[in-house]
């Protein structure tokens, strides 16, 4: 993608994240569009305290109360999507609009995305066949990276 279609990207988000904010009779802030954009031009997932390490060294002022605020409100607004950890928390990628799953390493934490229509379908039919309407899904498959094996 180039930059200038990257750029109008964020511009799309930054513009629905104030009109959410709007919508809600929230006041819009800097700091929110900062986590946004981090996200944006995050290359892989990225936990709350990722986040606020990050922004910190880029001069915010920005708290990390406010990083787990943030992400909260705009994991509700489905503008970003979590992968829960249990106790070692989530981490947090953008909601790019295109449904993915994900394969985590136990051991170094390295998530992989991947999407496959046959898998799609056999969920979908399992779904049908419990009488459940299947609104969304989450696939999280847990092991060890192909690095991590060659370590054992």
């Amino acid at each position: 993608m180039m930059k200038s279609e990257r750029e109008r990207g964020l511009r799309e988000y930054i513009e629905e994240l104030k009109r959410r904010v709007k919508e809600r009779g929230l006041k819009h802030s800097q700091q929110r569009e900062e986590i946004l954009t981090l996200l944006f031009h995050a290359r892989r997932h990225l936990t709350p305290e990722e986040i606020y390490n990050q922004l910190k060294r880029e001069k915010s002022t920005i708290g990390l109360a406010t990083v787990y605020r943030t992400l909260a409100f705009l994991e509700q607004e489905n503008i970003v999507n979590s992968i829960s950890f249990g106790s070692e928390g989530k981490r947090y990628e953008l909601n790019r609009g295109g449904h993915h799953d994900h394969m985590i390493c136990i051991r170094c934490g390295k998530i992989v995305e991947f999407y496959n229509e046959e898998l799609e379908a056999l969920q979908e039919e399992i779904a049908r066949r419990e009488g459940f309407v299947l609104i969304t899904h989450q696939l999280n498959l847990y092991g060890l990276c192909p690095q991590c094996q060659k370590r054992r």
